[in-house]
């Protein structure tokens, strides 16, 4: 059997930061273990002509099956526009040039909704929802009648049937995938900021912030590899194909803490000269384990605080005090290292109180970051509404949406009167940024 995996187009314009597709990798990795299957590739976010591209590989390889990946719905950050159109648009195009080609469905972005879409689009033949490791070579084998497997979507008598996701994978038996089958090294050229390889140490996320889908994705138990598993992967990179900057995929990558802690001390033991940055929780951070990521090649400590005041950060469920953000923000920096912050604005029972305290938060901030000149940014979003969250609740109960709101197209909870306090506060902030760095140069 030929099979096609394909990385949905996850982004707009051809100047936007790239991401090497590693769920299809490692899909296709565990195909090429188990079977004889004739595999091959294909990201159409690195295509200058994606559908005259994909369009070479369907006339190329004559797919029996075509795998397709839908990485987001939408590309967030306050945008309204969609990546569903290109979704539909990639699954008619494949119905055309290979109308007799099986056509499966999965990615996170599909994973969010994953009914709605198999009943808009009847191209798709079958879905799978979170972890496929497990049930994508029994469903390739059995393509005209496939058990009942965890997280299987199918069409049964013209309804969608959606078997439960247990999101249960051991990732102590995670295997490396093999990027044979899609080289990394033109990834390595093609983004200005952000890193384009991507490692997992580990899966799901403990905690329950009220806007968040990684506990619905992923589960809420962190299945974590071992440190050992986690630095051969990253020195075979380095190795095999030159990657000196990775980025750590996980929700949260300094928890549990000495699993983190566990990995640097390896890196720093084989003496591999990488960078690499994640998602950090901030109230786990010391003056210790922060020297440690420094030293093993941290360089850049991406924070995700979500709350300019307390009463954000209650409603959000972040389990987090403001103080929190600033004992945080001493310790980065004195350590060198750049650091960025992310925060959601017109929260859930703001008030113009609330709105000062933003001030007042973004001001301790630059003030604190200001002499070592070690802030990067900070990052301003209103909240993206997402089914089976918190934040969904709490706007319906707020008449921010109503129940036949349609969730699929960018959906953002920012209510009156605080619609445009976002605008606000880049403008605030964004002097003050401007300002410190010519205070560097001049």
């Amino acid at each position: 059997m030929k099979i096609l995996f394909i990385q949905a187009l996850s982004m707009e314009g051809i100047d936007i930061e790239r991401v090497y597709p590693i769920g299809i990798v490692v899909l296709a990795s565990q195909v090429e273990r188990q079977t004889n299957h004739q595999l091959q590739l294909f990201d159409m976010n690195m295509a200058l002509d994606p559908y005259g591209d994909l369009r070479q590989q369907l006339d190329a390889h004559q797919p029996d099956v075509v795998c397709l990946s839908l990485r987001n719905i939408d590309p967030l950050g306050n945008k309204t526009s969609s990546l569903i159109p290109g979704f539909a648009v990639t699954l008619a195009f494949i119905k055309r040039y290979a109308p007799n080609t099986k056509i499966l469905a999965g990615g996170t972005g599909f994973s969010l909704f994953p009914e709605r879409l198999m009943n808009e689009y009847p191209e798709i033949d079958f879905g799978v929802t979170g972890e496929a490791e497990k049930i994508i070579v029994p469903l390739l084998e059995n393509l005209d009648n496939p058990p009942h497997l965890p997280g299987l979507c199918f069409r049964e008598q013209g309804k969608v049937t959606i078997v439960p996701p247990v999101g249960d994978y051991d990732m102590r038996g995670y295997v490396m995938p093999n990027r044979d089958l899609l080289d990394p090294r033109p990834y390595l050229t093609v983004n200005k900021y952000v890193e384009s390889i991507g490692v997992e140490t580990k899966r799901g996320c403990c905690f329950s912030c009220g806007y968040c889908s990684y506990p619905l994705l992923q589960g809420t138990k962190m299945r974590c590899r071992t440190p050992e598993a986690v630095v051969d992967e990253i020195q075979f990179l380095y190795d095999s194909y030159g990657v000196t900057r990775i980025h750590f995929t996980d929700s949260v990558v300094n928890i549990p803490v000495d699993h983190l802690d566990a990995i640097c001390a390896e890196i720093i033991r084989r003496d591999l000269k990488i960078n690499w940055s994640g998602f950090f929780r901030e109230n786990l951070l010391t003056e210790e384990n922060v020297a440690l990521y420094t030293q093993s090649g941290c360089e850049c400590f991406s924070l995700s605080p979500d709350g300019l005041s307390q009463t954000a950060l209650d409603a959000m469920d972040k389990h987090m005090r403001v103080q929190d953000i600033l004992d945080t923000a001493q310790v980065l920096a004195n350590s060198g290292v750049v650091t960025v912050y992310h925060f959601l604005v017109n929260t859930p029972g703001d008030t113009a109180a609330t709105q000062q305290e933003a001030k007042d938060l973004i001001d301790a901030i630059y003030e604190i970051h200001h002499a070592s000149k070690t802030l990067g940014t900070i990052v301003l979003n209103n909240i993206r509404i997402l089914p089976g969250t918190k934040v969904e609740q709490q706007a319906l109960e707020n008449g921010v949406i109503t129940p036949e709101t349609d969730l699929l197209y960018p959906t953002y909870y920012n209510p009156a009167p605080f619609d445009r306090v976002r605008y606000e506060l880049e403008i605030y902030h964004t002097k003050k940024n401007i300002f410190m760095w010519q205070e560097v140069t001049s």
